[in-house]
């Protein structure tokens, strides 16, 4: 299995950037290209790039220094060729993604 890992160094206390990334339901307020995003329960729904997103939050952990939530995705994509086809792609992943706000450290 792949992984990707990405690192953005914010000019902003880890409690204010926890305080947007952390909130479950709602990606689409700072994530480009989320179109839109509704939580129900553990669940949050995603619409973008032309596919339905499902993410299960297995956990948020808001205590401590480090702030993270990990969750599970399901996606499901119907398209339509321009000779009038249709084609459908559902994908059940094990993967997780983590989100993490924790101070710097030099």
């Amino acid at each position: 299995m792949g992984k990707a890992e990405v690192d953005i160094d914010i000019k902003a206390d880890p409690d204010q950037v926890w305080a947007v990334v952390g909130a479950f339901g709602e990606l689409d307020k700072w994530l480009p290209g989320v179109e839109s995003c509704t939580q129900e329960g553990g669940d949050r729904h995603l619409e973008m790039m032309n596919m339905n997103i499902t993410e299960h939050l297995v956990k948020k952990d808001d205590a401590g220094t480090t702030k993270k939530t990990t969750v599970h995705h399901k996606s499901h994509k119907k398209s339509t060729k321009k000779d009038g086809s249709k084609m459908e792609t559902k994908t059940d992943s094990t993967k997780s993604t983590t989100t993490e706000a924790a101070p710097k450290t030099n």
